[in-house]
């Protein structure tokens, strides 16, 4: 498996959806290549972080964020 290749099956490897001769190619080219290690751990923590924006759109807002940017916010999505 190339790096190129380990890009595009990413999300299925992820969602553990990989043939398991594939998964094995992925995870032995995760073991030799530091850059896709790396590049695996950064997109798995994106993935997290945009689940937990999204998780609770009605949960408290901090308390230092400015009402002008609240207000941005609830305006913008209800145009869309």
């Amino acid at each position: 498996m190339t790096c190129r290749d380990l890009a595009d099956f990413l999300m299925a490897y992820l969602d553990d959806e990989l043939p398991a001769d594939q998964r094995a190619s992925f995870s032995a080219h995760l073991d030799e290549c530091p850059p896709c290690l790396a590049y695996l751990k950064t997109y798995e923590e994106t993935v997290k972080l945009g689940k937990s924006v999204c998780s609770d759109p009605q949960g408290p807002v901090p308390d230092d964020v400015p009402e002008r940017l609240i207000q941005a916010i609830l305006s913008a999505r209800e145009q869309n």
